[in-house]
């Protein structure tokens, strides 16, 4: 009896031997996979203008020298940002709380150092070598996103926010596309549009990407340079010009960037008051402060502001 139910117990013993060994094994080669399947999860690598930088995929504190409405809108407030960037019209109030870092372009390193960010967002690459020690450093050169739907698109993919920025551009595409409705319906589709800026010695002009109402006006409401120099703005987005020349540069509507001088002003001018824009009123001035932002926040703005103007609403 004894002899048998040792021919039992021994091949009984075996198997579970060989099965806690077994379990054994898979706990030690599953741990460690497990533990780097949830590190390459809380991290992703993107591609940049300084080659692959490995970013947080949901980062907590963000220092941005720009871009920082597109971060609103898609509800990331960043932790710090230029002074220039808090005092934006359209955006400060959103911004009361946000640590002040410095001059854009040239920011404390210690002030960023104190943020303790987790990724760092610039349009400046200059200072990319510093601030890439501090944190993951993502550049995105000025005029590389071209308008908001570049933009927006964008953020969208590098926060995991694509959803959000697809429903933001929905609304904002449709707000466009009525503002444009109605401008189309008072404004022949022919009239040339000139966007200026009052620089006290000299004037410039620009295009559709360099702020003072080139994106509300060429790029949302469609309109069109002066075809004399339209490729020229177009292609190199600015111009100093002179008095002398200023009428080349003149459009049917002419809306123009200047802190110290009204339609009025403008208008007793001998040379601007001679510009068919302005003998016709089609002349609009406004400040540096709501005219010099050119992101999807103060374009929406601008647009309501400037179809409120073209279609005499007060």
């Amino acid at each position: 009896m004894l002899t048998q139910n040792r021919k039992f117990i021994a091949p009984l013993f075996l198997l579970i031997l060989l099965l806690l060994t077994a379990c054994g094994e898979k706990e030690k080669n599953s741990s460690p996979t497990t533990v780097q399947d949830t590190k390459e999860a809380e991290a992703k690598t993107v591609q940049t203008t300084n080659g692959e930088v490995v970013i947080p995929t949901s980062p907590q504190r963000i220092v941005a020298e720009e871009y920082i409405a597109s971060l609103l809108v898609l509800d990331v407030k960043p932790v710090g940002a230029p002074g220039l960037a808090l005092e934006n019209y359209y955006l400060k109030n959103a911004l009361k709380d946000v640590e002040e870092i410095g001059d854009y372009g040239k920011p404390s390193i210690e002030k960023i150092i104190a943020l303790k960010p987790d990724l760092i967002i610039t349009g400046n690459g200059e200072n990319y070598d510093a601030l890439s020690k501090i944190a993951p450093t993502v550049v995105i050169p000025f005029g590389e996103l071209k308008d908001a739907h570049e933009e927006l698109t964008y953020f969208g993919e590098l926060l995991g926010k694509e959803q959000e920025a697809k429903d933001w551009l929905t609304q904002y595409d449709q707000k466009i596309a009525d503002a444009k409705a109605q401008v189309d319906a008072i404004i022949p589709k022919d009239a040339s549009f000139s966007i200026m800026e009052d620089a006290g010695k000299t004037y410039y002009a620009y295009g559709d990407n360099f702020g003072r109402g080139g994106q509300p006006v060429y790029q949302a409401l469609g309109r069109k340079p002066p075809a004399k120099v339209a490729d020229e703005m177009m292609e190199k987005q600015w111009a100093e010009i002179s008095e002398e020349v200023l009428a080349d540069y003149a459009g049917d509507y002419i809306i123009l960037t200047s802190d110290d001088r009204t339609v009025e002003d403008f208008k007793k001018d001998p040379i601007w008051g001679s510009l068919p824009a302005v003998k016709n009123d089609h002349l609009y001035v406004w400040p540096e402060e709501r005219s010099w932002y050119y992101d999807p926040t103060a374009v929406l703005a601008q647009v309501e502001e400037l179809t409120n103007w073209l279609t005499n609403k007060k």
